[in-house]
Parts: C-alpha cells; sequence; structure tokens
C-alpha cells in the first residue's frame, strides 16, 4: 500500500500525532495533491479524493468557493444521505447564498461583543472544572478538564440546563467520536450518529420552544427572537446549528487543550518559556497550540468544473480534501515546521480553516478557552505533568477531529478556589 493510500486507514490515525505527521511530510513532499482510495464505509464501494497537503493549495482552495464547493455532498469524505446532512451539517455544508444567509444570522449574535458575557465566563466555568479534581493528585486530563470545559461554556451559551450535559457529551461523543466502539456501541455505526443527532434535536427544539415563549439573554434567545426586523433561523435550522457548535465547537477546544498538555510534556524547555511568562508568552503558544494539534484534521470541498490547480487537472465532481495539520508543517511556510515553537512569530496556521466564508466563526472564543485553559491549569497546578502515553480516538477512517480520548496526568493536590 503506498502512503498516500494509508491517508484513508483507520490504522493511520491511530497513531500518535508526530508518528502520523512524520508520514505526512513523505507525502506532502510528493506533490501538492495525493490521489487516494479508499473504501466507503456507507456504500462498501471504492471511491477515491485528492488529498490537498501543501499550504498554497489548501489556501486557494479555500478562497474559491464557487470552483470547489462545500454543498455537494458532505464536507466529510464519504458523501452523507441527505437526512444526515440535515441533522450534522448546518452552514458549514452549504455555499452561498443559502450560506450566507445562516452564517450571517449567527454571526450577529457571535461577535465578541455579542459574546462579551460569555467571553468573561470562560474564566469561572475553567475554575470550576479545576476545582472538581484539583484534589485528586492524578487524572486523565480528557475526562476531569478538556472535555467538560469547553462543553459546559457552550451549554451555557445556548442556555441548555446542566441536567442536560451527560445527554449533549454522549451525542457529541457519538457524532465526532470516528466510529470509537466506545462511544458507538457495538450497533449500527450510521444509526448510532442518527440517534444522537435525534437527541441533541429533541433538546434543542425543546429549548427554542421555551424560549420563544419566555425568552432569556442566552443565545437561543436571541436566535429565535427578532426585534429589529432582521432575519431569523427558521425553526428546522435551530438544532443543526446547535450540533455544529456543541459538536465543533466543543471538540476542537478540547482536542487542542489534550494535545497542548502533551505538547509542553515533550517539550519542557517551552513549557519553561510558557510558565515563567503566561501573559507575555500566552497568546503565541496558543496559536503555536492549534497549528501543532490542528484539531480540525480536514474538510473537503468538491470541484464545481473541470479545471486545474497547481499542475493538477481536476473533473466536475472530484473530491478535493483539505489536510489542514499537513499545511501547518509545511516548511515553505513554516521555519522547522516540526519544532513547538511557543514564541513562534509570525504564524499564520490554518488550525480554524483557511481564508474564505468558512473560515471558523468561532475563532476568537477557541482562543479565548486555551488561552484560560492553560494559565489556569499551569498557574493552579504548577507542577501538573504528563505521566503516560495520549490514547488517540480508535476510528473507523479518517476522522474530522484528531481527538484524543485519555491523557493521564500527575499533579501535587491543591484546595478548590471556590470552597
Amino acid at each position: 500500500m503506498t502512503a498516500s493510500m494509508r491517508l484513508a486507514q483507520p490504522e493511520f490515525w491511530n497513531r500518535q500525532l508526530a508518528e502520523r505527521m512524520a508520514e505526512m511530510a513523505e507525502i506532502r513532499e510528493r506533490g501538492p495533491f495525493a490521489h487516494t482510495s479508499y473504501i466507503n464505509p456507507l456504500t462498501a464501494e471504492t471511491e477515491s479524493f485528492y488529498a490537498a497537503t501543501r499550504y498554497d493549495e489548501v489556501v486557494e482552495i479555500s478562497k474559491r468557493p464557487k470552483d470547489f464547493c462545500s454543498g455537494k455532498g458532505a464536507v466529510s469524505v464519504p458523501d452523507m444521505p441527505e437526512e444526515a446532512l440535515n441533522f450534522f451539517g448546518s452552514f458549514i455544508n452549504m455555499d452561498d447564498p443559502r450560506h450566507a444567509r445562516q452564517r450571517g444570522i449567527v454571526a450577529r449574535s457571535f461577535t465578541p461583543r455579542q459574546l462579551q458575557g460569555v467571553l468573561d465566563s470562560v474564566e469561572t466555568i475553567c475554575a470550576e472544572v479545576i476545582d472538581g479534581f484539583c484534589q485528586d493528585g492524578e487524572a486523565d486530563l480528557v475526562q476531569v478538564f478538556s472535555q467538560p470545559f469547553p462543553l459546559l461554556i457552550i451549554c451555557d451559551m445556548m442556555g441548555i440546563p446542566r441536567s442536560e450535559f451527560e445527554t449533549v457529551l454522549t451525542a457529541t461523543n457519538v457524532i465526532l467520536g470516528g466510529g470509537d466502539p466506545e462511544y458507538m456501541g457495538d450497533g449500527d455505526p450510521l444509526e448510532a450518529l442518527f440517534t444522537a443527532g435525534m437527541a441533541l434535536t429533541a433538546l434543542m427544539g425543546e429549548l427554542a420552544e421555551e424560549r420563544r415563549a419566555n425568552p432569556t439573554d442566552d443565545l437561543t434567545s436571541k436566535l429565535v427572537h427578532n426585534d429589529v426586523g432582521e432575519d431569523m433561523l427558521d425553526p428546522s435550522e435551530i438544532a443543526p446549528f446547535f450540533i455544529l457548535l456543541a459538536v465543533a465547537g466543543n471538540d476542537t477546544t478540547r482536542t487542542a487543550i489534550s494535545h497542548g498538555m502533551n505538547l509542553l510534556g515533550l517539550n519542557p524547555d517551552q513549557r519553561r518559556l510558557w510558565q515563567n511568562d503566561l501573559d507575555g508568552i500566552g497568546p503565541t503558544a496558543v496559536e503555536e497550540v492549534v497549528r501543532v494539534a490542528s484539531p480540525v484534521t480536514y474538510m473537503r470541498r468538491t470541484a464545481t468544473r473541470d479545471l486545474s490547480l497547481s499542475g493538477q487537472d481536476f473533473v466536475e465532481g472530484d473530491k478535493v480534501v483539505l489536510m489542514y495539520a499537513s499545511a501547518n508543517r509545511d516548511p515553505r511556510i513554516f521555519d522547522h515546521p516540526e519544532t513547538f515553537d511557543v514564541r513562534r512569530d509570525p504564524n499564520p496556521h490554518l488550525g480554524f480553516g483557511g481564508p474564505g466564508p468558512h473560515f471558523c466563526l468561532g475563532a476568537h472564543l477557541a482562543r479565548r478557552e486555551v488561552s484560560v485553559a492553560f494559565r489556569q491549569l499551569l498557574t493552579r497546578l504548577p507542577d501538573i505533568e504528563v505521566c503516560g502515553d495520549p490514547v488517540p480516538l480508535q476510528t473507523m477512517g479518517m476522522p474530522l477531529v484528531g481527538g484524543i480520548k485519555s491523557l493521564p496526568v500527575r499533579f501535587t493536590p491543591t484546595e478548590p478556589v471556590g470552597s
């Protein structure tokens, strides 16, 4: 099996990050596009895609949505059934003008100014989560911190009651678990995905109905109420947006924090630099964590016409997969790209997507979460250290998010700040 063919194999993605990236570097140096075949798990048929492995090509494709669209099939590698897109896509699976309309509606309530209350609550929620395990001395960082912290922020932002947290957590683990049996169970994977999607849809439908009758100051209320004659999301559009937010907004931050802690363990000199100057180094350190971890593994585009790019000919309907992690280590752009450097500047990484209409709407919130997470962890648990290998998701194929499901850490126990 050629190196490029291994891109679609579970064995490739179930390895540690550094091992995957070493092989990815070999693939990237062979050319800007790697033609890859795979067996579609939904149809059992052999299909193919072009993996865009270099920075310039990922940027160029991202900037040309009319030539490389998001609305034909899915942003995952296999095409998804229409009913699945309704659950899991929201506007990342759309093209303009439909995409521009929905994103524009959400963006009105998703600016730093509109989300100031949420941004402020990040500190409080982070402290609350650390309080829950700081006396233990050892823990699985994913279970006690990386997993609940960003999801609690999203649930509070949307107005989801804490009593429903486990429902949201279980469903999002299924949707972005990459087929990991621990999350999917023994049944049919597609059925498990639909069950998870329906659980979140039902939860959000009930909340939206309640907020129409009794508005509060949460994001759900802002999305279902219209005081100034502006367009609103249709009732059928609310739940897919929440699923997008709960899945993408949660799992990417969770993965960045988990990989970031492991990177600090592998690079103690960089940890000392950051820990000795948390405020001064923090901004560049967060960007470097996102670059090296590249939580979002890829997004797919589809060629809308016959065209050529960087010597590669595409025909209408060809699938092109934007490999963000590979682009973020392209030596044509980044000096010593395999080096984790918390002072790296400039750092034009693509960890939040390429430039264009689909750039991550919540990038500012994600940056805030990662920054606060490490500042509080390194301040309150100053000797926290990784004490075992990270356990990656056991995926069925190429995962949208290259997650860590377990990361053992130890530290000197300390008292909760809320006690």
